[in-house]
This record gives C-alpha cells, structure tokens and sequence, in this order.
C-alpha cells in the first residue's frame, strides 16, 4: 500500500502539569500527533522516526489499532528519546531532554535513505524545525521536494530571537504549509494583530499559512488566492495541551491536500487538535472516532468565516 501522508518523531513525554502532577512515557515527539491528525482524514498515513529496544509494546499497539504503518519507525541501539514537558498555566511548555547525546544524533538526524519505498510517492511530508537551526534542514527538505511531495513545516517552539529577513523568506519558500502559534509568530516577527502576522508571513513568500491561536481559533490563509479565514476551536474539556497545534498540523495538510479548499482544511485541523487535547497521550483512531470528526466539522463550520481578503 502506497502511505500518501508521511510524519516524523517520536520521544516519551514525562508530562509535568503546574499543580505538580506528572504522567510518564506519554507517545509524543509531534510525528504521532501529526500522524493521528492525519489519520482522522486518510487511510494512508506512516511515520518514520527511530526507537529504542525499549519501545512499550503498547505504542507499537496504537500505530496497528489506529491503522497508521510503521515500517518507517525503525530501532537503533540506544533507549527511545524522552524528554519532561513542564507546563504553565496557559498550557505553553517548555521541553528538556534526558536524553543521552547519542540517542539524539542517532534517533533526530534526518535522511533520505530513512524512507520506505511506499513512503516515497506520498502527498504530504510533514516535519518540524527549530527556527535557530532550521536551514540545517534544508538539504533534506530540497530531497524530499525532489520526491514531488508537498512539504509542511510546523515550528517546535518560538524564537529566541527574530530571523534576519533573507532566513525568514528562506524559511517560508521552503514550505508548501507553514504552521506556527501565536508567540512563535511574536518571536520572528514581534507584536502585530493575528491578521498582520499572517500578512507578513504571506508577503515574505508564505503560500499556505495556518496561524494557532489556542482556544480562541486558528487563521488559515492562501497566499496565491488571496483567502484568509477565521476557523473556530471546537469546544472541549482541555486535559492535556501537549500535541494539540501537531494534530492541527497533520488534520490541515490531508484537508489541503484532498478538498482543495482552505476553510475545510481549517476546520479538519481544528476537528483533529480538539481530540489530541481531551485526554492524556495520543487517542486511538476508530470508527467512530472519524465518524464523530466528520460531524465536528459540521458543527463548527457555520462559526468560522471568510476575512478581508488579504
């Protein structure tokens, strides 16, 4: 079977909430979040990433439950990544890793030769980059294009200082989508309206633009069409943040990818990170889990709405 959606990562979260409570070897790392919010709209969804020996039997269970391939998680020598994600008050984190160094170069370092031959005609590769060292990227981000795929770029935290304009152009020509929260877009481009922020980003060569915004929505925009939209967050009960702007991700890039159309992308994406937020780790895809998404959908969709063109 041909895999038409492809992410990348996976770690164990130690998830550490501000009232002191912390959850162990949570499934995280973006690729399985991305993936679910891939999944939720494609049969054809794989990741590739590396693991250790260790890797709970019960992970490898929630890929084959939740019908995403594997083939392209691999296992090297050294135990699986984990990292401890502190949380605030406002569901922002902070990432440490506790890790050993190798395992990190072994498990973090991207190839193309990682790639499964049913891997190598998908639609969609999707990865997140550091916005300090994301040109190291770059090379296999070009490789990837050369597959034919479109490729969306997510940002794994905000900056610690803008980019110069040519890394920031550099940056978003780079991307078909380019995904991003709000103060990952304050840290590159400082204090503007959600509506500036997403300009600016166009104007600098962005072509599809989903801007996160938490509980308040997302914007997406086309840069080409000149279409912006508001997209409402389905409401829910929040239990645990961690993933929710990858599941975005992943549900945004099928919904391009499949309809065509920027509002129902949106509303894909919105769909995907309400599911990774009602509970602890990444759910597991059924019936009528996909079936509750598609109905999501039609529920929000009369609240989102077209903006001034851009």
């Amino acid at each position: 079977m041909t895999i038409d959606y492809v992410a990348f990562g996976l770690i164990l979260d130690n998830i550490r909430f501000p009232n002191g409570k912390e959850f162990p070897s949570v499934l995280g790392g973006g690729g399985p979040q991305v993936a679910f919010g891939m999944r939720l709209w494609s049969n054809q969804v794989g990741l590739i990433a590396g693991a250790g020996p260790d890797l709970p039997k019960t992970i490898l269970q929630w890929f084959d439950q939740s019908g995403i391939d594997r083939q392209g998680v691999h296992v090297g020598k050294h135990p699986t990544l984990q990292a401890v994600q502190n949380l605030d008050i406002d569901g922002n984190r902070i990432q440490t890793w506790i890790s050993d160094p190798a395992a990190l170069y072994e498990y973090l370092s991207l190839s193309i030769n990682q790639i499964p031959q049913t891997y190598q005609k998908a639609k969609v590769f999707h990865l997140g980059v550091h916005p300090e060292d994301w040109e190291n990227s770059l090379d296999f981000i070009h490789q990837l294009k050369k597959l034919g795929a479109l490729i969306s770029i997510e940002l794994f935290k905000p900056a610690d200082k803008p980019l110069s304009l040519r890394s920031l152009r550099a940056l978003l020509k780079s991307a078909n989508i380019f995904s991003l929260n709000q103060l990952e877009a304050y840290s590159l481009l400082g204090s503007k309206t959600d509506q500036e922020l997403v300009e600016v980003l166009i104007e600098n060569g962005g072509q599809l633009i989903s801007l996160r915004l938490g509980a308040e929505g997302s914007l997406v925009a086309n840069g080409r069409a000149k279409q912006i939209y508001f997209i409402p967050a389905f409401p829910v009960t929040v239990v645990d943040p961690t993933g929710a702007g990858n599941a975005f991700c992943g549900g945004f890039a099928v919904g391009w990818v499949e309809t065509g159309d920027l509002l129902t992308a949106g509303l894909y994406g919105s769909v995907a990170s309400s599911f990774a937020i009602e509970q602890m780790s990444v759910p597991i895809i059924t019936s009528e889990l996909i079936q509750s998404a598609r109905k999501r959908v039609s529920q929000i969709r009369p609240s989102a709405w077209a903006m001034t063109k851009l």
